[in-house]
C-alpha cells in the first residue's frame, strides 16, 4: 500500500475537481490516504466550496481518501509525498491587468506571453521559491513538487536555477490537447501517438508525430498544405487562426498554438482589441465562468466534476497532474510531455536550461528522451525566448528592473524600447503590492 498524501497549493482553484477525480479515477493504482487543499486568507471562500464539493464526489465514490483543508501551509507539508502548486499571485483581476494595460498601449495583451506573462512571473516564482523553502523544510525528503501554475516554463526555470532543490516538474496541457487533437484527425485513440516536440513551455513545435512508432509527420503537414484541415491545432483561450500553406510546408512542422501570437500577431492584436474595447478581454471572460462555475461547485447535490469546467483553457492540466504522479510511484516508463532540465537532450540548450519535451517517466522522475540539435528554421525563435525566461527569472529573483525592461524589450511581441519602458512602468504601479522585491 502506498499511503501517499498530496498537497494541493491553491486548493481553491476552479481546476481542483478535474484533479480530485483523477485521484479518483487512479485510486486503486496510487492509494492517496490524505488530500491536503491549502489556500490563503483572500481564497477561504472558494477553498471551502471546492473542499465540499470534493469531499462529495469522494463520498459517492467510495475510497479511501482523507480530504482536508487549511491555510497552514508548512503544517498541511509535514511529510507529504507529493505537492502541487497552482496559484494565482494577485488572482484573476490581476489577470485582467496583465491582459489589459499592455493592449492600452498597442502590443499583445496575454498571461502567459509578452508584457502580461513577464509580470505574473514576477509575481509568481518569489512566492513558488518561498513554497519550496518550506517543502524541503516540512515535506519527505523524496518529495516531489508538480508544478502546473502558469507561466510553468519559467517557475521550474527558476526553481531550478535558484534554489536547491530538483525535484520538481513543470506541466501544460498544451502537448496532451494537442495529442488529442491529433487523435480525432487520424481517427486514432490519442494514447497510441507519442510526439517529438522541441522547445520550451508555450513555444514549441510538433516536429515528428509516431503512429503505433511510424512517423506519420508528413501525411499530417500534406493534410495542412492542401487545405483538407480547415483548423489548425487551437486553444479554449486562444483567437482560432489558419497557419499559411508555405509556413507549415517550410517550417516541416506545426506550431502549437500559441505561437498564433508571435507568427500572427497582427490579427490576433486586432482581436484582442476588439475584446478590449468591449470590455471583454480573455480574462474578463474567464472570471464569468468562474463566478458560473463556483455557483454550480455550491450546489450540495453536485457530486461530479461539471462539464463546464472544461470551457476553462486549462483543461486536462489537473488530469495531466495525476498521470504523472501515478507513474512516479509506479515505475511507469511512459512517455510524458513535461518541463524539466535539459540535460543534454537539445544540443542548442545549455545543459541547466528548463525545456518543454518528451520524457519518461520514472519512479526517479522525468528522463528526458534525446532530441538532439534544434532544426535551423526553429532555433532563431526558440533561443529568443529562452533568453527572455531567463531574464525575466532573473528578474524576478534580484528585484532587477533593468534586466526587466530589457527582457520586455527583447520580446517579439514587444515593438520598441520605449513601449517596453512605459508599459513596465505602468504594470509595476499596478502591481506593485505584489512585487516587493523592486522596492
Amino acid at each position: 500500500m502506498n499511503d501517499l498524501k498530496v498537497v494541493v497549493i491553491g486548493g481553491g482553484s476552479s481546476y481542483t475537481p478535474e484533479l480530485v477525480e483523477g485521484f479518483i479515477n487512479r485510486y486503486d493504482e496510487l492509494e492517496i490516504t490524505e488530500l491536503h487543499l491549502v489556500d490563503i486568507e483572500s481564497g477561504k471562500e472558494k477553498l471551502n466550496t471546492i473542499f465540499n464539493l470534493s469531499k462529495r464526489m469522494i463520498e459517492k465514490a467510495n475510497v479511501g481518501i482523507k480530504i482536508f483543508q487549511t491555510l497552514d501551509r508548512q503544517k498541511a507539508l509535514e511529510d507529504a509525498d507529493f505537492i502541487m502548486t497552482q496559484i494565482r499571485v494577485g488572482g484573476l483581476d490581476a489577470r485582467v491587468l496583465d491582459e489589459r494595460i499592455p493592449l492600452s498601449h498597442g502590443i499583445i495583451g496575454q498571461e502567459t506571453n509578452g508584457a502580461g506573462g513577464m509580470f505574473k512571473a514576477l509575481r509568481t516564482i518569489p512566492v513558488i521559491l518561498d513554497i519550496v523553502e518550506d517543502v524541503k523544510k516540512y515535506a519527505k525528503k523524496d518529495a516531489w513538487l508538480i508544478n502546473f501554475t502558469n507561466p510553468a516554463g519559467m517557475v521550474t526555470e527558476a526553481v531550478n536555477r535558484y534554489s536547491d532543490f530538483d525535484r520538481v516538474v513543470g506541466l501544460c496541457n498544451i502537448p496532451v490537447n494537442m495529442k488529442n487533437q491529433f487523435g480525432e484527425i487520424f481517427d486514432v485513440d490519442p494514447e497510441t501517438i507519442e510526439l517529438d516536440i522541441v522547445g520550451v513551455n508555450h513555444h514549441f513545435f510538433v516536429t515528428d508525430i509516431l503512429l503505433e512508432g511510424k512517423s506519420s509527420i508528413k501525411a499530417l503537414l500534406d493534410m495542412y498544405a492542401s487545405g483538407e484541415l480547415q483548423n489548425t491545432p487551437t486553444m479554449n483561450n486562444i483567437e482560432s487562426l489558419q497557419w499559411s500553406k508555405s509556413l507549415i510546408k517550410s517550417l516541416e512542422a506545426i506550431p502549437n498554438p500559441y505561437l498564433n501570437y508571435y507568427f500572427m500577431t497582427k490579427e490576433q492584436l486586432k482581436a484582442e482589441r476588439e475584446q478590449y474595447e468591449e470590455n471583454n478581454v480573455r480574462a474578463e471572460e474567464v472570471k464569468n465562468i468562474e463566478k458560473e462555475l463556483f455557483q454550480e461547485y455550491a450546489d450540495p447535490d453536485l457530486d461530479v466534476k461539471p462539464k463546464a469546467l472544461e470551457e476553462r483553457g486549462g483543461a486536462y492540466y489537473s488530469d495531466a497532474a495525476c498521470s504523472l504522479v501515478d507513474s512516479i510511484v509506479n515505475n511507469r516508463h511512459d512517455i510524458q510531455y513535461v518541463n524539466t532540465l535539459n540535460k543534454g537532450t537539445v544540443s542548442d540548450f545549455p545543459y541547466e536550461s528548463v525545456i518543454e519535451t518528451a520524457s519518461i517517466i520514472t519512479s526517479d522522475g522525468p528522463k528526458p528522451l534525446n532530441y538532439g540539435q534544434i532544426p535551423y528554421k526553429l532555433n532563431g525563435t526558440l533561443q529568443t525566448i529562452k533568453t527572455f525566461e531567463r531574464m525575466v527569472c532573473e528578474a524576478a529573483v534580484k528585484g532587477d528592473r533593468d534586466i526587466a525592461i530589457a527582457a520586455l524589450t527583447l520580446n517579439p511581441l514587444v515593438d520598441s524600447d520605449t513601449v517596453a519602458n512605459d508599459v513596465f512602468e505602468e504594470l509595476y504601479q499596478a502591481h506593485k503590492t505584489y512585487l516587493p522585491q523592486f522596492d
